[in-house]
């Protein structure tokens, strides 16, 4: 169906010229055509190019839910050139790693966050074009060459650049929560895309008559590949909002005829805990799908809102795996193994566990190109991960008799908060450069809505002392918002075994102890 179309470009090419003037995405009620949608793909790839960007280079992309950053992806996709999405939260030393760690040449950036590049200047190795959307901003800092997209893109011309691209050509660097050390940058190609939306298209039944609506960023997988992606594949429409809101949520879907729904982390529990309402059933929405599925309110939601749920379960680097369609929803599974997938789990010694033996989850491809390609500059991380020829995901489960499998916990040290991974090893990095600070240990403990939150445990130097509030403060000039410790607790030392490893688990099992500090309790502000 797709033969030859298997590359954002081609895809965007061929919508464009199918139905030109429909409308494929509304921003916050601004439309764009597919066909405005492809010339302003090819302005940015011709802007871009007369930057000396070409195929095989790399560009980061730190932009909110927009026309740009649609085209900026588009553009960068024409030209081979790989893009790095940026969280729009991260700041200070993660965003100069990731910066480096990628070799991002040029960086197109929205205007609000110009300031944190200037403030890490001095330790960027390889950037050099800054292109600014948005007229607010101070080039304070010489060492870079400070563009305007807006005027960049009124001089560029709207003619294709034909550049030959791949399915297997890398399209994106995707950055993952580093684990025991930074993050790894995973290398995803055009064909492991389009899987990721195959796939969805295949488990929701997607057709050109739904309508997709989302409020997740164009930095993470699943606007990308299970929303934008999928509604170019159907020939749908979507609508994206920059921001979520749980009390305007059903109407918006109203008002917009939505039909379907993507959702991670807490979504369908703040949904829930809206008071209800006479009307919360009359909506057009039908189908919704992501994870993790709150069981304890699964037949709840679906009853109120009058949709049904399916699962999947997955990572940046094997796109979906597993999924629990809503026709054969097993409760507490994420699913059986999707076409493309053999997944097993194994025992520390990487032989098959029997079903109902608890293992890791591991996973491989029936296709080539189908996943990502390998974790940039860190052939040994790469290595490591293919151990025995199995992808090894760091996550604990089980499966039944039936072949449904069953998520249990993470091997890997990732704090899960709202739909966003968190590196316990990075929060701590920033928390033991504190002067104050002599050791900390960060962890999740149990959200009530759903998930984690993060909570960090925490050795003070010898004759100091230090204010929560003051920790956090320093904190919050350095990593994400969504990484800013909710919980702290001061201690005199850590449980470590005869290796002097941290043994976390002890901290998990103690959780939220009576001397453990509430940030909301306090009423103290964590600012985006």
């Amino acid at each position: 169906m797709y033969q030859g179309l298997e590359t954002f470009g081609k895809i965007v090419e061929h919508r464009a010229a199918a139905k030109p003037y429909e409308r494929f995405v509304r921003f916050d009620h601004t439309d764009l055509t597919y066909n405005q949608f492809h010339r302003s793909g090819n302005k940015v790839a011709n802007f871009l190019t007369s930057l000396g960007l070409s195929k095989g280079k790399t560009c980061a992309v730190m932009l909110p839910n927009s026309p740009e950053f649609l085209a900026a992806w588009l553009g960068l996709a024409r030209l081979g050139v790989i893009e790095v999405p940026i969280n729009t939260a991260f700041r200070g030393d993660l965003l100069a790693y990731i910066l480096n760690k990628a070799e991002c040449q040029a960086i197109v950036i929205s205007s609000q966050w110009v300031e944190r590049v200037n403030n890490i200047a001095s330790d960027l190795i390889h950037l050099r074009h800054v292109i600014v959307v948005g007229d607010d901003y101070e080039p304070i800092f010489n060492k870079f060459i400070f563009h305007s997209y807006s005027k960049l893109f009124l001089k560029a011309n709207d003619d294709t650049i034909h550049v030959p691209i791949e399915p297997k050509d890398p399209s994106l660097i995707l950055f993952t929560s580093g684990t025991t050390g930074p993050s790894k940058g995973v290398i995803l190609c055009h064909k492991a895309n389009f899987s990721v939306a195959k796939t969805a298209c295949e488990l929701m039944k997607y057709g050109p008559e739904d309508r997709l609506f989302t409020s997740f960023p164009l930095f993470h997988v699943n606007a990308r590949y299970t929303t934008i992606l999928v509604a170019l594949l159907v020939g749908c429409d979507v609508v994206m909002h920059s921001r979520f809101s749980a009390s305007k949520f059903w109407d918006i879907c109203r008002e917009e005829q939505i039909t379907a729904f993507n959702f991670m982390g807490s979504l369908l529990t703040m949904l829930m805990k809206q008071p209800e309402r006479s009307n919360d059933a009359d909506n057009p929405v039908r189908k919704v799908f992501g994870a993790p599925t709150p069981m304890e309110i699964y037949e709840d939601f679906e009853n109120r809102f009058q949709v049904k749920i399916s699962e999947v379960y997955g990572s940046t680097e094997l796109g979906t795996a597993l999924y629990n369609p809503a026709s054969s929803f097993r409760k507490g599974s994420c699913g059986f193994s999707v076409p493309v997938y053999e997944v097993e789990i194994h025992d520390e010694n990487d032989n098959p566990c029997p079903p109902g033996v608890a293992g890791e989850i591991v996973c491989r491809p029936n296709e080539p190109y189908i996943m990502f390609s390998g974790y940039y500059g860190m052939p040994e991380a790469t290595v490591e991960s293919w151990k025995n020829l199995w992808f090894h995901t760091g996550d604990t489960g089980k499966m039944d008799e039936d072949g449904y499998f069953y998520f249990l916990d993470r091997k890997k040290d990732v704090v899960r908060r709202r739909g966003e991974n968190i590196s316990s090893y990075e929060v701590e990095r920033v928390i033991n450069d504190h002067p104050k600070v002599f050791e900390s240990a960060v962890i999740g403990v149990p959200s009530e809505l759903s998930e984690e939150e993060v909570l960090a445990v925490v050795i003070v130097k010898e004759g100091e002392e230090l204010q929560h509030e003051e920790l956090l403060d320093f904190c919050q000039d350095r990593m994400a918002y969504f990484a800013v410790p909710r919980f702290i607790r001061f201690v005199e030392e850590l449980p470590k075994n005869t290796s002097q490893r941290v043994e976390k688990y002890k901290l998990r099992q103690e959780g939220i102890t009576s001397g453990t500090w509430d940030r909301e309790l306090v009423g103290y502000k964590v600012h985006r």
